[in-house]
């Protein structure tokens, strides 16, 4: 969904107040992403947990949710961010900082009812060029997902299919088995 059509810069819209759900700036205008529904929720939650489980402990890497970053002129919001450690940027604390200013190295996007997948591939197509290693694009009304390399041609994960992961995380999932996620009674 388009939410304004005034011309901002990128840095303009940086200053505005965060939206919810959040807005993105892609090329000179402002999308402000649905609302997520329970399905898209359920498996977002189930992912980040799943990666993170994997990841975290090792400091190898860490999955955040609607994570903003910005780069090469775009500032998006994926579902799941997943940033090797190495790219993570702390504070003197220890905490990470909250502008993230790189490519995530994995992405993943989870389509909801209404949204645009040419806005979203979009989207991951632009975090590939600006050096993401691997996106996602969960399809949940047809129980795909859609896995997109640098410079490679896609490849649609359905039933049984291994999911790829980017190399030394050690997650192995099918698509059935993300997808199984969503029963819960």
């Amino acid at each position: 969904m388009k939410t304004t059509t005034q011309s901002l810069t990128l840095e303009e819209f940086l200053q505005l107040p965060e939206t919810k759900p959040a807005s993105e700036y892609i090329k000179g205008q402002i999308f402000q992403k649905p609302m997520p529904k329970s399905r898209h929720s359920r498996l977002q939650g189930r992912l980040m947990r799943a990666i993170n489980e994997v990841v975290e402990d090792i400091k190898y890497a860490y999955a955040f949710p609607e994570l903003r970053c910005t780069v090469g002129g775009r500032s998006i919001v994926p579902d799941l961010t997943v940033l090797l450690w190495h790219n993570i940027r702390f504070n003197k604390d220890g905490e990470p900082i909250d502008n993230v200013q790189i490519a995530p190295d994995w992405t993943i996007e989870i389509l909801s009812p209404g949204q645009s997948p040419n806005r979203v591939t979009g989207n991951i197509f632009h975090c590939l060029e600006s050096g993401c290693q691997l996106g996602w694009l969960i399809d949940p009304q047809d129980r795909s997902i859609l896995v997109f390399f640098p410079h490679q041609s896609p490849r649609l994960c359905t039933g049984g299919d291994r999911i790829p992961v980017p190399d030394n995380i050690p997650l192995h999932l099918t698509t059935d088995q993300v997808f199984s996620w969503l029963k819960m009674a």
